[in-house]
């Protein structure tokens, strides 16, 4: 039985899903929108709140503990700069996940999770 014991596993040992959750983590505060599957996109949610949240606190130990995460110094640029004051009066939900159907390959149910409140489009 696994009972409190919290997380998916994702069919990966920790190093492997520790690295994995990083990058998608990375690519969605980079592109604000990525597809992949339903429990990845679960779990990925999970970490951008509290990095999105790191971020609306602005200070510098709060930047690295989110370099300690996210690896690509531009993107945590991004995150303190552009990404936490549009949350900024947000108390939480920076997320979105929408189901999209299965995959054609292995029939793996298809999501997409994109930060809820998108930039303006310069017209």
């Amino acid at each position: 039985m696994r009972h409190n014991k919290s997380g998916r596993r994702l069919g990966r040992n920790s190093s492997h899903r520790k690295a994995m959750l990083r990058n998608m983590v990375t690519s969605l505060l980079d592109h604000e929108r990525i597809t992949t599957t339903d429990a990845r996109a679960k779990e990925v949610r999970k970490v951008a709140e509290k990095l999105i949240t790191l971020g609306k606190r602005g200070d510098l130990h709060a930047r690295r503990q989110a370099l300690s995460v996210v690896f690509d110094k531009k993107v945590v640029a991004k995150l303190f700069d552009r990404l936490a004051p549009r949350f900024q009066d947000r108390p939480g939900g920076y997320t979105r996940i929408i189901k999209v159907g299965n995959r054609l390959g292995d029939n793996a149910p298809v999501s997409i999770i994109e930060l809820v409140e998108q930039e303006q489009a310069a017209e």
